[in-house]
């Protein structure tokens, strides 16, 4: 599709200055702005390429005054980023405007189903299914029976959600993502064999929660593994039985959280962090890359390290850690001096 700078505009609530007919059909790094593309110029270190680019439209904020002439026509509005993350948002509204079911693909008799879902091919509804208003389900997913799944929810292609599971509205559930599979349950006998733990719980994901590609969230052995409102999730994450996270929590790629632990509102988990089980992590804590957390935290705690200590602690030891080779030589030194060793 095609829109023009005058269009844009009004999207943005914006000013153009230059050729308000001038069309675009892409998007485009100002530095890397073709003709018939669109740009934005936010961070003052990309100005030299607004004089550059061949981008047909550079969104700008509407304080911006050109030193050099100009071959883009300008869009100027309070906020070039936020503006530019708008017109994201809405290409991407379009983009995914898909409706009806495609051929082949299984949908219970018994499954409900809401007004203008999409359903690619090669998907599978199973039975009692409830499928709420503008639900998308891309080709090659699965939803198990009994499942709901609330307004305006999108399951890219090859997303799985077992049985039982519930999922709320607004929530986005990437490639690959596995809700609900069994939890690591087993428990050993007299001859040192693992007997499987039936796990006949389910997972809970509430309103405006993002799930990455890849990761998995294993359902309850009792009761729910729940994902509060608003939580966002990395690729390839492992988030086990009966974990909960508070909600506007985000956790990047990669991470993994054991069983039963519970996580407060607002926190922010780098990549890479292990998280032991059945621990409380409280509110607003955040811990960076690679740290493991081995007990429970309490509210506001920043951490750092395996096992993990707080950052501030971290950092003064690191300082000690790289010099322990000189610090080791010079305690044996001292020792022979005082013992009287040559």
């Amino acid at each position: 599709m095609k829109f023009t700078a005058e269009q844009i505009a009004g999207i943005l609530e914006g000013t153009v200055i230059g050729d308000s007919n001038v069309e675009v059909s892409t998007l485009s790094k100002i530095e890397e702005g073709t003709e018939g593309s669109l740009t934005f110029l936010a961070n003052p270190k990309y100005k030299p390429y607004i004089y550059t680019t061949k981008a047909s439209i550079t969104i700008v904020n509407s304080d911006f005054e050109p030193e050099e002439d100009l071959s883009t026509t300008l869009i100027k509005v309070e906020d070039a980023y936020k503006a530019f993350t708008k017109l994201l948002e809405y290409y991407n509204q379009i983009k995914l405007n898909k409706s009806g079911i495609e051929n082949p693909s299984y949908v219970s008799e018994s499954a409900k189903v809401g007004e203008n879902i999409y359903l690619g091919a090669f998907s599978y509804i199973g039975n009692n299914v409830k499928l709420g208003d503008n639900v998308k389900i891309f080709p090659n997913s699965y939803i198990g029976d009994n499942v709901t799944i609330g307004d305006n929810t999108i399951v890219f292609s090859g997303g799985k959600i077992y049985s039982e599971c519930v999922i709320g509205n607004n929530c986005v559930i990437n490639s690959g993502a596995i809700i609900g599979a069994d939890g690591f349950g087993f428990a050993p006998d007299e001859n040192g064999e693992y007997s499987k733990v039936p796990q006949i719980g389910n997972v809970i994901l509430e309103d405006n929660v993002d799930i990455g590609a890849g990761t998995t969230i294993d359902r309850a052995t009792l009761g729910s593994t729940v994902i509060r409102r608003g939580v966002k999730l990395d690729n390839q994450i492992q988030i086990a039985h009966n974990v909960e996270i508070g909600k506007n929590t985000v956790i990047a790629a990669q991470t993994g959280i054991a069983g039963s632990t519970k996580i407060g509102e607002n926190c922010q988990i780098g990549g890479q962090v292990g998280i032991v089980g059945h621990i409380t992590i409280g509110n607003n804590v955040r811990v960076q890359a690679q740290s493991g957390i081995g007990r429970s935290i309490k509210d506001d705690e920043v951490l750092q390290g395996s096992p993990a200590l707080a950052y501030g602690d971290y950092n003064k030891s690191y300082v000690h850690f790289k010099n322990l080779p000189k610090i080791v030589k010079n305690i044996n030194d001292l020792e022979k001096k005082l013992n009287g060793d040559s």
